[in-house]
Formats: structure tokens, sequence, C-alpha cells
């Protein structure tokens, strides 16, 4: 299983990624499910994976190889814009689902999803959820300005109740860590390290990327004042008046 946020605001954008793929007593696996696609002044591109790994390597791998050839082609390094991206990274899940589908049934065939979210030069910043299936939808800051995937519903509540547009870009990376801190709390499908990466807005680069691995200073700091706020808030909630 896994878990992954990403979330538009008006600053810009906040990414965030487990690393966990397998569960178990003794089948613990990890692997970096955040992939960025960058080229300073032009272009930051992020990809958040769920759902089959070997699918998801697959697809992420070939639009790198893509990326690579010099033809006219259109890649995610010459298109004009995130929706066609968002495009691209469809058809290429499509490709990976006619070559590989058919053996997959068995165990549950190619459940491969993604977040994607960045910016290109000339256009504002954008998020899409793209499905297993290749259709996808995009993220609008007034209405629907998070996409989710994996173990979603322990880490929701914390971030229906925090952010806003104008949520800053530190408070938004606050209440992701937050919002992985309740979901690993809950569910052991769900683990370290974490993924973190903060776009600013028009910056054309990536200005803030960093890894929370297990003894993580200020992660284990953040879960334990989180616990204790928690708990005293709690404490001095009204009585509920019961009738006897």
């Amino acid at each position: 299983m896994t878990y992954c946020v990403g979330i538009l605001l008006e600053q810009g954008l906040v990414f965030a990624s487990d690393s966990r793929t397998n569960a178990g007593l003794d089948n613990i696996a990890k692997f970096c499910k955040m992939t960025v696609f960058e080229r300073p002044g032009d272009r930051v591109i992020t990809l958040l994976s769920s759902g089959n790994l070997a699918g998801t390597q697959a697809v992420i791998s070939l639009l790198k190889q893509r990326g690579e050839a010099r033809d006219n082609s259109s890649t995610l390094w010459n298109v004009k814009t995130l929706f066609d991206v968002a495009g691209l990274v469809a058809d290429t899940m499509r490709d990976i689902d006619r070559r590989d589908g058919a053996y997959l049934l068995e165990s549950g065939g190619f459940n491969a999803s993604f977040i994607l979210g960045g910016q290109l030069s000339g256009e504002p910043m954008r998020l899409f959820r793209i499905y297993a299936e290749g259709n996808f939808i995009e993220a609008d800051l007034s209405t629907t300005p998070y996409f989710q995937t994996g173990e979603a519903k322990y880490g929701k509540p914390i971030i229906d109740r925090v952010i806003t547009p104008g949520t800053s870009l530190a408070d938004a990376a606050k209440c992701v860590l937050v919002s992985f801190d309740s979901t690993m709390r809950s569910n052991l499908s769900v683990g370290m390290p974490i993924d973190l990466m903060c776009y600013q807005r028009d910056s054309l680069k990536i200005q803030m990327r960093r890894r929370f691995d297990e003894g993580d200073a200020y992660f284990t700091e953040l879960s334990n004042q989180w616990r204790i706020g928690v708990r005293d808030v709690f404490s001095r909630l009204p009585e509920p008046e019961l009738e006897t």
C-alpha cells in the first residue's frame, strides 16, 4: 500500500509520498514513489506513484526513455502545457497496460495511478490526479485544492481542517507531515521514509526537497507535539450533557 499527497496553494505546490511497498511481519520493502523532472527556468514536473510497483516503474522508465529520444515526438520535455504532460503519462500507462495487463489479471491487474503537478513556463501551476484507466482530473484552488492516493482516509481530516488556498508552504508542509504521522499510526502499510517537496510559484526550480527517515529529529518532535496538543485540547473540551 502507499500514501501520496499533492496540494495546490496560492504560494505554490506541496508533494509528499511514503516509501513502503509491502507490509507484513517479515516482508517490508522500500522504494521512492516521487519522481521529479526539472529544467530550471523552463519546467518542474513531479509525479507521485501508487499501485503496482512494477507498473509504475515501467511507466516512469518509458517516460524517461521517450524524453531522451531525438525525434519530433511529443515528450514531457517539449510539450507546452501540463495538461499535455498528463496526456503523455496517460498514454504511457495505456501502453504498459496493453503490454503487461493480460499477465497481471490474476494478481489484480495493472492498477497504477499517479498524482502529477508542477509548472511549465508560460502557464500557471497545475495539479492532476491520473487514474489507472488513464483518465484524469485537475485540481481547482477554490474547490478541490489537493489530491491523495493510496491509504488516504486517516490523513484526510487534518488536511480538510487546515489547508486553505492562502495556507503558506511551510504550514502546508507541516500539515502534510502530521497527515502522514496520523496515517502511519493507524495503518502499517504506510511507512517511512517520507519524501517531501515544496515548489514556490513561478520559480521554475526546486527549492526544497527533503527525506524524513526513521528517527528524524524534526519529525519525531512534530509527532510528539501533535500527540500532546491533541490530548490537551481534548481535555479542555466541554463535557456533554447526558440525561440520567
